[in-house]
């Protein structure tokens, strides 16, 4: 039997994940970010990391934003070999042949290390980008989800992996007989196919989903290769785990066909001290202005302006436009805690919510190794708090620990990150 290895993923965030991370003295904000992010995910594949991982929206939030995260990790192929290559793209204001071709065309320039994480837009100020006066509801964004998904895979599908052939003294390109149209229609989409971009070495793009309502997680049980998901304590992941684990074996799939990987905001240093002196800076930078916007469109794009910071947070309906699991997750934190809205965005201001470890790389070794062997995790997502120090730090302080304790692997054993993640080769729906 297989030894269980840890993932871990490098989810890479403009200056880093903490909402003061611009401020910070070593942030060099006028660096070249092309430059800055190569330099990052060299650093993760020496670490040998599964993936770097890029979120993205397609309106302004409430800083500078990031580049185009399929262009960006395109110029990241190019100057690493191993490492995967994870970027976001919406169901809501793309179409299923563009998201398709984009991501085949990432997984054939990197050699099949090309995974997309589907979304389906919390950011409610990206429907006027698009033509539209509201965000589309909860429900129908996840209704045109499943059909955007169930599209481009069977786009990713077009061409059998053998299909290909460069017969130059027969004259025969490709075996005809191995290509394959789609001619999907459905309520939201009408595709006729084939995708114009063969099938990589991994067969097709790794998928990643972040959803935790109940819609989401049905959603990422019947599709999902990897989900990566919010929780502050071991006990809320384990019961998130072994629910979505339950949902994946009832949608007909293997367990394991799902690999579960919660966020970590880590603050690491050679001594207790030293971490909470690192976490106390950035916070002293939080100003009011930056963490109400940050609490307000994480608890589901409300303006919290008209209340005041020291009161407690004001009872809210139910979003439509926004992340309803996180809004549940931020509520239950204020009035377990008596929290006000200070307080609550002063909590968030690092983690957004997820798991936040401050301390030594033996401490934060041992919450990984804890929840890694407790069923509440089959690997993290790294959040580092400031970059590219916080990453740095992550990959020369505990990286190394989860090596020693046999958690993590020393060397890549595979080229895809398919293979990175332990997953099974995908079989083509139209192969005999």
């Amino acid at each position: 039997m297989t030894k269980r290895e840890l993932k871990l993923g490098a989810f890479l965030l403009h200056n880093g994940h903490h909402v003061a991370a611009w401020r910070h003295p070593q942030a060099d904000t006028g660096a070249d970010p092309l430059r800055l992010y190569q330099h990052l995910a060299k650093t993760a594949e020496r670490a040998c990391f599964d993936a770097v991982f890029f979120a993205d929206s397609v309106a302004l939030t409430s800083g500078v934003g990031g580049l185009e995260p399929l262009t960006l990790l395109s110029a990241i192929a190019a100057v690493t070999d191993r490492i995967g290559l994870i970027g976001t793209a919406t169901t809501t204001y793309n179409e299923p042949y563009h998201v398709a071709r984009k991501f085949a065309s990432l997984d054939r320039i990197s050699r099949g290390r090309a995974g997309w994480n589907l979304v389906t837009s919390d950011n409610a100020a990206e429907a006027a980008n698009f033509g539209r006066t509201e965000h589309v509801g909860h429900a129908e964004r996840y209704e045109r989800a499943k059909e955007f998904h169930q599209v481009v895979q069977g786009l990713w599908d077009s061409w059998e992996d053998d299909a290909i052939l460069n017969d130059k003294q027969n004259a025969i390109q490709f075996d005809p007989q191995k290509l394959h149209t789609l001619q999907h229609r459905g309520k939201h989409f009408s595709v006729a196919g084939p995708l114009n971009v063969s099938r990589s070495p991994q067969g097709k793009p790794i998928t990643v989903q972040a959803g935790g309502s109940e819609t989401g997680k049905n959603l990422a049980a019947e599709t999902a290769d990897v989900v990566f998901t919010a929780h502050p304590t071991l006990a809320s992941a384990q019961a998130f785990y072994q629910d979505l684990k339950a949902r994946v074996e009832k949608a007909g799939r293997h367990r394991d066909d799902l690999k579960i990987m919660p966020g970590l905001f880590p603050v690491v240093a050679k001594t207790q001290e030293e971490a909470q002196q690192k976490f106390q800076l950035l916070q002293y930078l939080v100003t009011p202005k930056d963490g109400i916007a940050l609490l307000g469109r994480m608890i589901g794009n409300f303006d919290l302006t008209p209340y005041s910071v020291d009161e407690p947070l004001p009872e809210l309906p139910l979003t439509d436009n926004g992340q309803q699991s996180r809004q549940k997750l931020l509520t239950q934190l204020a009035q377990g805690e008596n929290l006000t809205i200070r307080e609550l965005y002063l909590r968030i201001a690092g983690g957004r919510g997820h798991f936040t470890l401050i301390g030594t790389p033996e401490h934060i070794a041992d919450q990984i190794q804890l929840w890694f062997e407790n069923g509440a995790a089959d690997g993290f997502n790294i959040m580092s708090p400031y970059l590219p120090g916080g990453l740095e730090d992550f990959t020369e302080l505990v990286v190394p620990e989860l090596q020693r304790r046999g958690l993590f692997r020393t060397s890549y054993a595979g080229t895809t990150l398919r293979e990175h993640l332990g997953l099974n080769f995908p079989k083509n729906r139209y192969a005999k």
